[in-house]
């Protein structure tokens, strides 16, 4: 039971965990999508369309503290032993995550002011769970080798969301150098549920001459809270009538906005940042808060065997404890509002353009509209962040950009992140005609056995662009 549990837990999440970071396609200027990565990025064409739930799909796995090798892999070594050198090898800071974004819409065009006006619908899943590494601890080992040590309850962190985002931007070169952006957002939610900030422990000690038992637990300063929004009423009539409701303004809604910009320091050096996600949900609706909270002492259990002929079908004890759990550390329902912010994300690069000039004279700018002089190959680095609810998770990327063909292009990156220092990926972009194709992929050097890796991600899509005339 006890390996069922552990590989639930940090398995079965392994497998659908994800990350947030497009290390790949942030500053990919070819792909239009590029523009939800950094709303000031140079936009090279005037016009696009995304094909309808095929302009961006993007699954990005990872853990930051195993892999499915670590514990099936073929080494000869028990698996009861892996699991539990994992459990003390890995720390309360690990976590699983998921992320996995759907475009349904997107569209951008340029008007006579020269403002790139974009816009569209995206579906999204976003999820985090931290490692409770002593309850982990307590479920396998038990507490026989831990009196007097006092199993954490506030390492229990996690929260998830179901949403469609509708957003609308604008970018404008407003200088020789410089390109900006901002992006407004209206977050419709489906479903959300969040449990963090809790406190509490556990503790096993001998019993005193007054115990009933020779041990004595004691649940101590129990403060635990799971906030939820649109899943109490899916419990009882689950319909897709109602998600899809939801998805288009029927949820709980929320507002946000992205910026960002890129400056030209030298026609060589380049400079881009954005903030993405400074916004907010608003829960009011469907909502319910489960709250625990009190002290509580076990010094024992009064066992009582009922004779048969009475017909007891269970024993009496066992409601009793129950009983008694409730009344000492009751679950309160509440209906409360609340309010929750988006995951803050920053992204930063700085990167030298060198080699031939695209267009094929030092003076061509004709396919950069966004200022400058843009050259043939650039290398560079990034920065991201995200803000979690136990501190931000950041990953600091090296890439290599090349223009192939005047239709193709690719991207190398080298990735160092919480799951890795050694991340390559690889991004290639084609326009054939007026249609845009763009595929993005890391940890490459896993996939010849994606059981080694601790992240994996994917990103495709469609667009149809027209440059001008």
């Amino acid at each position: 039971m006890r390996v069922v549990l552990f590989l639930f837990v940090a398995l079965g999440l392994h497998f659908v965990a994800l990350a947030q970071n497009k290390q790949v396609l942030y500053g990919f200027e070819e792909v239009p999508q590029s523009l939800l990565l950094n709303p000031g990025s140079k936009v090279p064409q005037r016009m696009h369309f995304g094909i309808p739930f095929l302009s961006q799909i993007h699954i990005n796995g990872g853990a930051s503290g195993l892999s499915v090798y670590d514990i099936f892999g073929n080494t000869g070594e028990d698996i009861n032993a892996k699991i539990e050198r994992k459990i003390f090898e890995m720390k309360p800071t690990d976590f699983f995550t998921a992320t996995q974004q759907l475009e349904v819409v997107n569209f951008g065009w340029r008007s006579k002011s020269d403002f790139y006006f974009s816009g569209g619908m995206y579906q999204e899943f976003d999820f985090i769970s931290y490692f409770p590494k002593d309850l982990a601890i307590l479920a396998w080992k038990g507490n026989a080798d831990y009196l007097d040590y006092e199993f954490d309850l506030g390492e229990l962190s996690t929260t998830g969301d179901l949403m469609t985002v509708f957003h609308f931007g604008a970018n404008k070169q407003i200088a020789d150098k410089l390109t900006v952006g901002l992006r407004a957002k209206i977050y419709s939610s489906m479903l959300s549920y969040r449990s963090t900030n809790n406190s509490g422990t556990f503790v096993t000690r001998l019993g005193t001459a007054d115990s009933e038992n020779i041990y004595e637990h004691e649940v101590r300063n129990a403060s635990v809270t799971v906030e939820t929004s649109g899943i109490a009423s899916l419990s009882d009539n689950f319909s897709a009538g109602t998600l899809i409701g939801r998805a288009f303004f029927g949820g709980n809604l929320g507002v946000g906005m992205d910026v960002g910009a890129t400056y030209d320091i030298t026609p060589n050096w380049i400079a881009s940042a954005s903030i993405l996600d400074i916004g907010a949900i608003f829960h009011s609706k469907d909502v319910e808060t489960y709250r625990a909270s009190g002290d509580y002492i076990l010094d024992g259990i009064e066992l009582i065997f009922p004779p048969l002929a009475n017909g007891e079908n269970t024993f009496p004890y066992y409601d009793d404890l129950e009983d008694e759990l409730e009344r000492e550390i009751p679950i309160d329902t509440l209906y409360n509002s609340y309010t929750q912010m988006r995951p803050l994300k920053i992204n930063t690069s700085l990167k030298y353009q060198f080699g031939k000039t695209i267009g094929g004279s030092q003076e061509c700018d004709c396919m950069n509209k966004g200022g400058g002089v843009e050259k043939q190959q650039s290398i560079g680095l990034q920065y991201y962040s995200i803000f979690r609810p136990k501190g931000p998770q950041m990953a600091g990327t090296l890439f290599y950009y090349r223009k192939l063909f005047k239709y193709l292009a690719a991207k190398v990156t080298y990735t160092a992140d919480a799951y890795s220092y050694s991340n390559f990926g690889l991004g290639l972009v084609g326009d054939f005609g007026k249609f845009n194709f763009y595929v993005a992929a890391d940890n490459l050097q896993h996939y010849g056995n994606l059981a080694k890796s601790k992240s994996v991600s994917l990103q495709l899509g469609l667009n149809i662009k027209f440059y001008e005339e």
